[in-house]
């Protein structure tokens, strides 16, 4: 399993909010898919309002 680190913004009540995470992951597709299910899960936002920019290794 590699470290990936996956930054993006997220909208919220007050506009968009960035985030930068680190996770482990098979590959660069699964990283993605963990990272919107907790944002979703954490903020309560749906993947339509979540924006990744950057997923690197």
């Amino acid at each position: 399993m590699s470290e990936f680190t996956v930054s993006g913004r997220y909208k919220n009540r007050d506009g968009y909010r960035a985030f930068e995470t680190t996770i482990d992951a098979v590959n660069e597709d699964v990283a993605r898919e963990h990272v919107l299910s907790q944002l979703g899960s954490r903020h309560g936002v749906k993947r339509t309002e979540i924006e990744l920019e950057e997923v690197g290794e």
